[in-house]
């Protein structure tokens, strides 16, 4: 069993080196690395409380760590200014969240045209791509309704068209299953997965299910703080 530096800092998109995050006298991470190539899909594992949603939002520019190292393509995320870092999250970062996160006064197709409608697109451009991202994830036919009106399998994959509207180079995923029934969930990560490789999206993927890190191409286990490279592709 190795570190996650068996993928090298040059072949990754996306590298952590010696991150520690501690809040109050509790240490989230204590020294954890992480490296992911463009197009794959690497599933984060670890128990409750081992520190793999910390890792996440470390890695997504969301948390600042309280030591270590973030690059991506190269750049050092602690260097660049705080409104840098909210553009890469809106067009080079997708996000999807446990229970979706949708906007409940706007209609599904309004929901997943929001992040190009954020970045300045008009409207029309904007939900003539959400719907083909919705048609690509099986939700086409839902695009009026609000998220309170549809299933949770549907939300859920609003929320991963939501992810993919912007094409972007890494999609970070947090328990996207966690609240869905095995189906549900199966049917949501073969629709991700494909959808995320077609485009050439990685993907960092935390879960603790081991049927969802099964469409990962490896796995990083983090306990107490700190991650292991558990298999590689």
């Amino acid at each position: 069993m190795t570190t996650d530096k068996a993928v090298t800092a040059p072949e990754a998109l996306l590298v952590a080196e010696d991150l520690r995050k501690a809040y109050g006298p509790t240490p989230a991470l204590d020294g954890a690395h992480f490296a992911i190539r463009a197009g794959e899909v690497v599933a984060v594992m670890g128990p409750s409380g081992s520190g793999k949603s910390t890792l996440l939002h470390c890695l997504a520019g969301i948390v600042p760590p309280d030591s270590g190292s973030i690059r991506y393509q190269g750049r050092e995320l602690a260097t660049i200014s705080d409104k840098e870092r909210s553009r890469l999250r809106r067009t080079e970062f997708g996000f999807v969240f446990q229970f979706g996160q949708l906007v409940p006064e706007l209609t599904c197709l309004e929901n997943v045209a929001l992040p190009l409608r954020l970045a300045g697109t008009d409207r029309k451009t904007a939900e003539a791509e959400a719907r083909k991202w919705m048609a690509r994830l099986e939700v086409d036919g839902i695009g009026k309704q609000r998220p309170g009106e549809v299933s949770g399998g549907q939300g859920q994959r609003i929320a991963v068209a939501r992810s993919l509207v912007t094409t972007p180079r890494v999609i970070f995923a947090d328990e996207p299953t966690g609240a869905l029934d095995s189906l549900n969930g199966e049917r949501v990560m073969e629709l991700f997965t494909e959808a995320a490789r077609a485009t050439g999206a990685a993907v960092v993927l935390v879960t603790h299910e081991a049927r969802v890190a099964a469409y990962s191409d490896r796995e990083v286990v983090v306990r107490d703080g700190r991650s292991r490279l558990e298999y590689a592709a």
